[in-house]
């Protein structure tokens, strides 16, 4: 499902003596498909572009394009509910959202809230939990029992056995060690890939961006200031510092490389492009 966003401008408490602009005339797709990360530094505009994403938000003016559906400040909220089982939200920290007294009623509550039957939803609820990577005899278990990243990834399956067409991750990492952090982002990676599922990452971690990302949308001040692959737009460091969004990990030891005398025409941006990259420029000079 294609997302456009069309001169969208939004405001807090718009008409009133406290109206807050967040958004400034936004335009931007995200193709059906891809893994597009939005990145920005703290209160740049992206949490009120995500909630724009399943309509928690409306714009204020102009539209968003949700597939064949257009949504703006008249569309009504009685109508959205279809819409909201498209598009998952994983909100920061989800697992603060689980409320029912075993694993499988949690993950099951949300298809049974759209019409399907209790045996149906138990067993999504089965399925789904094989995604996200837990045994199935947590099933039966409070969700409060579990480790910290154990119900991370059931609040995450809660979404997931919605099957929506797109995936919005918030911060999805917030609070994992590197190991965790590392384990979610496959799990992450490989749904899109063999699923062709629309994951739109919001995100601080470069690294993440530059590892999983196709396309990158940057925003600052409410306005898109920058939109393109992650080489085109991770291509100048500087920028990116000025905008208080820092590099990947790699770019960095690049430039100290650099400093050191190293020469290279390429831009890697992954640990793999990176080790290629050196040992390319090893054999040319032997």
């Amino acid at each position: 499902m294609d997302i456009r966003f069309n001169e969208v401008n939004f405001a807090y408490q718009a008409n009133t003596p406290f109206e807050t602009r967040a958004l400034h005339d936004v335009n931007f797709a995200i193709p059906s498909g891809k893994y597009t990360a939005i990145i920005g530094h703290t209160g740049s505009g992206k949490s009120t572009i995500l909630q724009h994403l399943n309509a928690l938000l409306k714009p204020t003016t102009g539209t968003v394009e949700l597939g064949e559906r257009i949504v703006d400040a008249q569309t009504s909220n009685k109508d959205l509910k279809p819409l909201r089982k498209k598009v998952g939200i994983v909100f920061q920290f989800p697992e603060a959202q689980l409320f029912e007294e075993t694993v499988q009623k949690d993950i099951a509550f949300g298809p049974k809230n759209f019409g399907v039957s209790e045996e149906d939803a138990n067993q999504i609820a089965k399925e789904t939990l094989k995604i996200v990577g837990l045994p199935e005899d947590v099933l039966q278990k409070s969700p409060f029992d579990l480790s910290g990243g154990q119900m991370r990834r059931v609040a995450i399956a809660g979404v997931l056995a919605m099957q929506p067409e797109v995936l919005v991750l918030d911060e999805p990492t917030a609070g994992l060690d590197p190991k965790g952090r590392k384990e979610m982002m496959e799990m992450f990676s490989s749904l899109q890939k063999e699923q062709r599922i629309t994951i739109v990452l919001v995100t601080h971690q470069m690294n993440d961006v530059s590892d999983y990302a196709d396309h990158v949308i940057v925003i600052e001040s409410g306005n898109v200031v920058k939109e393109g692959s992650p080489k085109e737009v991770f291509s100048d460091a500087s920028w990116l510092l000025e905008k208080q969004l820092g590099v990947p990990t790699t770019l960095s030891f690049v430039e100290k490389l650099k400093e050191k005398g190293w020469s290279t025409d390429k831009m890697p941006l992954t640990l793999d492009e990176l080790a290629n990259a050196i040992l390319e420029e090893r054999e040319v000079n032997e």
